[in-house]
């Protein structure tokens, strides 16, 4: 099967996506839906509030729709659309691969079991431990993980950015209400934005 769409589904399901959004997604990406209707993935580039960096990633039938849904989220909240390759370069595209924390399982230890298969660093996320490698590599990580005998939660190509805004309560709000709204949209698959926020504004914005 596709390795991709098999994560996406577990991780959806994982997430309590509802199914028919995640057969819907299936389905256009085989083309199914729609009579085979030409599905484009566009990538829009722009800033949202707090000069927070935005990537949106779409899959759309429509160009223009898109283009339009993603222009009107960015601009009605505190956003704007930017020029392509004006924000891209502050982002690299990554495989993450997130492993729950077990009693007794340390840093070195995943490292050590990940080492070989491309990883290039372990981090630690709290409640959980990342594994970040160049994105070509995230099979061969979630495998050697397996073989290791060590679960994982999720496994992606993501982007990553190389340079963090931090955000106060107020701007969190504001880049959430954004990225809500930007979600919100059919044609939207993902967004990516490089804002940091503490623990502390983190459980007071949820």
């Amino acid at each position: 099967g596709n390795p991709t769409l098999y994560d996406a589904v577990q991780k959806a399901r994982k997430t309590s996506v509802p199914l028919d959004n995640i057969e819907r997604a299936v389905k256009r990406g085989s083309g199914l839906e729609a009579g085979g209707a030409d599905w484009q993935t566009i990538m829009y580039e722009g800033y949202g509030p707090n000069g927070v960096a935005f990537l949106v990633e779409c899959l759309t039938d429509n160009r223009n729709r898109a283009a339009s849904e993603v222009r009107v989220a960015m601009t009605r909240n505190g956003g704007s659309m930017a020029d392509p390759g004006s924000v891209s370069y502050l982002f690299a595209r990554k495989g993450v691969v997130i492993v729950p924390k077990t009693e007794g399982l340390t840093e070195d230890e995943i490292l050590s079991a990940v080492l070989d298969a491309g990883a290039e660093e372990v981090n630690d996320l709290g409640e959980s431990f990342e594994v970040v490698s160049e994105a070509t590599d995230v099979v061969a990580v979630r495998t050697a993980l397996q073989s290791a005998g060590l679960d994982y939660e999720s496994a992606e190509a993501t982007f990553l950015p190389s340079v963090t805004v931090e955000l106060d309560e107020e701007g969190a709000r504001k880049v959430f209400k954004l990225i809500d709204v930007l979600e919100d949209s059919d044609d939207v698959q993902n967004v990516y934005a490089n804002f940091d926020v503490s623990d502390d504004i983190m459980a007071s914005v949820e």
